[in-house]
C-alpha cells in the first residue's frame, strides 16, 4: 500500500540533490508548542490594537462604578443559541538544516487542519466541513533557498494536492517579529492555520441566524477582520498586557488582572472598544473561583466583530455570555491544562482535525532524504 504522504518525495528529493542535507534524528522531530502558545497569538494578533482601553462598546451607556453584570447559565433546553463550533489544530515537525552556499536554514513540515462541528436539537455532534494540509516550509531568497531552487520547487508541487509548499520568511502576524527560523516556519503554519478557519466560516454562510451562532476558537481579527454576523471568538487564554482608564477624566487605571480577579462567577465584564469600534471584546468568568488554583483561572475573553461600529446591545453581550456559561465542560482537573475554560463542542472540533492527521508512521515513512552520492 503506497504511503499516502508520498507527494513529498520529488521535493525532498530535488532539495537532497540541490542542497547540503543534515537530517534531524530519526528524519524528523515534532516541535512541541509553547505551553502559552494561544495567550502569545493573542498578543501578536492585537499587537497593533492599543493597550490603553478607554471606551466601552455597549449601549445603554455603562456605569464605571459597577462594571460587571450576572449572566447565569442559560441551558440549551430553554435555548439552543450556539449551533456551530470551529477551531483548528496543527503539528510542525523539524526535518532537517539545509545549506546552500554560505546559507543556512531549517527545512520543516507542519501538518494543519480545521474543523467546524455541528449541535442539533438533541445535543448530538457532527463534522460540518473540515480541511486538512501538509505545508513543506523553506525560505526562499537571502535566507533561503536560491530562486532556482525555488523555481523547481514550485514545478513538483501536484496541484489540487494536500502537499503545499510555502516559503515562511513571507512576513506574517505570527512570525513577522521571530528571529529564530525555526519560530518563524511555526508562526507562518499558524498563519496558514488560521486563515484556513478563516475559510471554513463560509461553509456556515448560509445557516447562521440570531438563534444560531458559530463560536470560533480565538480571536476575530487574523490580519484582517472577521466581519461575518452571527458569530463570536472566545479566547481559553489572553494577553494581560491591556490598561483600562474609567471616570469623567479617564483618571481611574485598572489592570486586566484587576478586573477579573474581581469578576464573579457567572458574570461578564462591560464590553470595551477595540480597534475604533471594530471589535467590542468583554470577559466570563465560567467557574468560580473556590474550585481553581489561580484568580485568572475559568475566565475566558470574548470578541464580537461590529464592522458597522455600533455597540453592542447589553441584552446581546448577556445573552450570548449567559449561553457561553452553560457551555463549560466537566473535564477531569489534570488531563488538560485548558479544563478550567474548556467549551465541550470546540474540543471535539479539535479532536475531528486531530484525528485527521497522519500518524509519525506514516511521517517517518515518506521522510526519505537521498543519500550522498545518489544519482
Amino acid at each position: 500500500m503506497p504511503n499516502p504522504l508520498s507527494v513529498i518525495t520529488p521535493a525532498l528529493e530535488l532539495l537532497g540533490k540541490n542542497l547540503n542535507i543534515l537530517p534531524a534524528t530519526g528524519t524528523a522531530v515534532e516541535d512541541l508548542q509553547h505551553p502559552d502558545q494561544d495567550e502569545i497569538d493573542d498578543v501578536l494578533v492585537h499587537k497593533e490594537m492599543d493597550k490603553d482601553v478607554t471606551a466601552f462598546a455597549e449601549e445603554p451607556e455603562p456605569s464605571t462604578t459597577n462594571i460587571y453584570r450576572p449572566t447565569p447559565p442559560l441551558p440549551r433546553a430553554e435555548r439552543h443559541l450556539f449551533r456551530f463550533f470551529l477551531d483548528g489544530s496543527l503539528r510542525t515537525y523539524f526535518l532537517a538544516t539545509g545549506i546552500e552556499g554560505t546559507r543556512t536554514f531549517p527545512i520543516e513540515l507542519a501538518q494543519i487542519g480545521a474543523s467546524v462541528v455541528t449541535r442539533d436539537e438533541h445535543g448530538h455532534l457532527s463534522t460540518l466541513s473540515s480541511d486538512l494540509k501538509v505545508l513543506l516550509l523553506v525560505p526562499k531568497g537571502a535566507r533561503g533557498v536560491s530562486d532556482s531552487v525555488w523555481t523547481q520547487l514550485s514545478k513538483v508541487q501536484p496541484p489540487g494536492s494536500v502537499l503545499q509548499i510555502v516559503d515562511f520568511d513571507i512576513p506574517d502576524v505570527f512570525g513577522d517579529d521571530k528571529k529564530d527560523p525555526r519560530d518563524k516556519a511555526g508562526g507562518k503554519a499558524r498563519f496558514r492555520m488560521h486563515e484556513m478557519e478563516a475559510e471554513l466560516i463560509k461553509a456556515t454562510d448560509h445557516l447562521r441566524s440570531e438563534d444560531s451562532w458559530l463560536i470560533i476558537d480565538g480571536a476575530v481579527k487574523l490580519g484582517d477582520f472577521i466581519s461575518a454576523p452571527h458569530l463570536i471568538g472566545v479566547a481559553k487564554s489572553f494577553s494581560k498586557e491591556p490598561q483600562f482608564y474609567f471616570g469623567a477624566r479617564k483618571s481611574e487605571k485598572r489592570d486586566v488582572t484587576t478586573i477579573l480577579a474581581a469578576l464573579p462567577y457567572a458574570h461578564r465584564t462591560m464590553a470595551f472598544k477595540a480597534y475604533d469600534g471594530k471589535v467590542a471584546f468583554w470577559y466570563v468568568r465560567m467557574w468560580e473561583q473556590k474550585d481553581l488554583d489561580y484568580p485568572l483561572m475559568g475566565v475566558v475573553k470574548v470578541e464580537l466583530p461590529r464592522p458597522d461600529r455600533k455597540p453592542v446591545p447589553a441584552d446581546l453581550a448577556d445573552l450570548l455570555s449567559r449561553a457561553l456559561v452553560a457551555e463549560r465542560s466537566v473535564t477531569p482537573y489534570g488531563l488538560d491544562r485548558r479544563w478550567h475554560c474548556h467549551i465541550y463542542p470546540i474540543f471535539m472540533a479539535e479532536q475531528a482535525t486531530k484525528n485527521r492527521f497522519f500518524s509519525q508512521q506514516v511521517l517517518m515513512g515518506a521522510i526519505k532524504w537521498p543519500k550522498p552520492g545518489a544519482p
